[in-house]
């Protein structure tokens, strides 16, 4: 029996489309799909509008940073060392020990020293200002000291009341000896910056220690 030959096969992509049996009318040819549009060109110049980079925060300055878990400690900041005056010794023997100490004073006052800056301790006969304005009553005697205002005179057995001035006059004009050991070491602490020190060396310095 001899072989009918069958009607090439077409496939509809390339033959196009066929009609609809129901209506009888061809299909719409289906429309190109558009690709994407060309970015439009930038107008020469208006350039876009450029944002602003965030500020920055900034740590505040009166928060301290602190050190992270095994960070290194701050070392210690040394404590200033305690101010030792200058020690001067004038020979004298214990009746001309007031009059060197009035020397004494006369140069530090020449040389620019304020009278307030001045305080003159004496171990054995009282000063004759001291006497003199203790006659007036304690009261009148110590409003004195504490205002500062001149060279003040006490006693050995009251210095302890005195306050600290930076130049400390030691007259060692007689007294007994406790009274010279108690007297040089309240004056050496009450001395800001300079001590001087009337009498007898040997016996300063046995209470001062060698070579003052």
């Amino acid at each position: 029996m001899p072989l009918i030959p069958e009607e090439p096969q077409i496939h509809e992509s390339a033959q196009g489309p066929r009609a609809t049996p129901a209506s009888g009318r061809t299909a719409p040819t289906p429309r190109p799909v558009p690709g994407p549009r060309p970015a439009a060109p930038s107008r020469p110049g208006r350039p876009g509008p450029v944002r602003p980079a965030p500020p920055v925060q900034r740590a505040s300055r009166d928060v301290a940073a602190k050190p992270g878990p095994g960070a290194p400690a701050a070392p210690a900041v040394p404590a200033p060392a305690a101010v030792t005056p200058q020690v001067q010794l004038i020979p004298a023997s214990a009746e001309g020990a007031l009059d060197a100490a009035e020397e004494a004073v006369d140069l530090l006052l020449d040389s620019g020293r304020a009278p307030g800056d001045v305080l003159v301790i004496t171990t054995g006969e009282q000063h004759p200002w001291a006497a003199h304005e203790l006659s007036f009553g304690e009261p009148s005697y110590w409003a004195q000291h504490d205002a500062g205002d001149d060279v003040f005179y006490a006693d050995a057995a009251v210095a302890d009341r005195a306050g600290v001035r930076p130049v400390v006059v030691v007259a060692v004009n007689g007294g007994s000896a406790a009274a010279a050991a108690t007297a040089l070491p309240l004056a050496h602490k009450r001395a800001g910056a300079l001590l001087i020190v009337c009498g007898d060396p040997q016996q300063i310095n046995g209470v001062l220690g060698a070579g003052v």
